[in-house]
């Protein structure tokens, strides 16, 4: 049995990409087949070579909020919310810095317009927050910041409001991006469309599972967070047609693999999944993946782990870190045949 030391893996901290090439389609593509284990270089655009008629490309529709509130306390100390997911209409669960330092029915001060009440402490540094004020959606966006990952070690700027959002996003509700989405281009989808390809969406609001750090050696101990997916019917008819005819359901990152996966084991269409995949995992629905560089001892290395081998992403990884290929959310991309 794997332990949880035996997915890491060494990465130069100026290999993690603190922001995006563009266009979007023309970062690195690494394709590795798990077949005989051989990897080719390519670039992202060249994604056309390995779709073929008949295929189904299957995209997470979610929109990433800009989910960092930055407030302070009456006494001016600085108190941050990182919003997860709406409760009701004005009330959170959130995780707050400095939670310590607050009282349950303490007021956070985002702006003269905007305020918060903390309502409940609970595990984890997490909280339930009331927001306060009129049309509490265009004051998150308007005081919000975009909540790029730590790894990235900088603020939020004007142009991630466009950067870390894929071109398809569509539905608000997602603390982070599915990355494996920012790469395609809205030109890049035209051409991978007229080929015959079918592209079809899923949701799943991307949320604190992302970014809560495995703990355990023995990583069948960690239980992920629960996220919101929904699954339209069309999607589902597309997914089965394709699977008679023999051709390939190719998941744009590893949130539509948990989205579909999820499906797989529960029938359910929608709804909120804790999925947890790692090795020996079977899958039911994916035939191949586009995915980033996933961080070491992560649930997504897992994951990927899961769908190629332990061996083969790992060797994978150790050529990507010596050809200088760029990691993680903003970084360069990976297909697995």
């Amino acid at each position: 049995m794997y332990r949880l030391s035996d997915f890491d893996y060494h990465l130069p901290k100026e290999l993690i990409a603190k922001y995006p090439v563009e266009p979007r389609d023309s970062c690195r593509l690494m394709v590795l087949d798990r077949k005989d284990g051989s990897i080719q270089h390519r670039i992202f655009r060249d994604i056309v070579d390995y779709l073929e008629e008949g295929d189904t490309l299957v995209l997470n529709d979610t929109k990433v909020i800009p989910a960092r509130l930055k407030g302070k306390k009456k006494t001016g100390a600085s108190i941050e919310v990182f919003l997860l997911r709406p409760l009701s209409d004005d009330v959170w669960e959130a995780l707050v810095k400095n939670l310590k330092r607050l009282k349950e029915g303490q007021e956070i001060i985002f702006g003269e317009d905007f305020r918060g009440e903390l309502l409940e402490k609970e595990e984890d540094g997490k909280a339930k927050v009331r927001l306060i004020g009129d049309d509490i959606n265009s004051l998150i966006k308007r005081y919000g910041h975009i909540p790029l990952p730590p790894y990235m070690e900088r603020e939020d700027e004007e142009k991630d409001k466009n950067h870390y959002q894929t071109v398809f996003a569509r539905k608000e509700g997602a603390v982070a991006s599915p990355t494996a989405g920012l790469h395609f281009t809205q030109e890049l989808l035209e051409k991978i469309k007229n080929m015959g390809v079918n592209i079809e969406f899923v949701t799943l609001h991307v949320g604190l599972g992302t970014f809560r750090p495995v703990t355990v050696e023995n990583f069948t101990k960690h239980r992920m967070h629960e996220e919101y997916y929904q699954i339209p019917d069309r999607t589902l008819e597309v997914i089965k047609q394709t699977k008679e005819r023999g051709k390939n359901v190719v998941a744009v990152g590893t949130t539509v693999v948990r989205t579909l996966e999820t499906y797989a084991l529960t029938g359910k269409k929608e709804g909120f999944s804790d999925i947890f995949i790692y090795p020996p995992y079977r899958f039911k629905m994916v035939d191949r993946l586009i995915t980033n560089f996933h961080l070491p001892k992560s649930t997504l290395i897992l994951l990927v782990s899961a769908f190629a081998s332990r061996e083969m992403i790992l060797n994978a990884y150790n050529i990507a870190v010596k050809e200088r290929y760029r990691f993680f959310s903003y970084g360069d991309a990976m297909l697995i045949l």
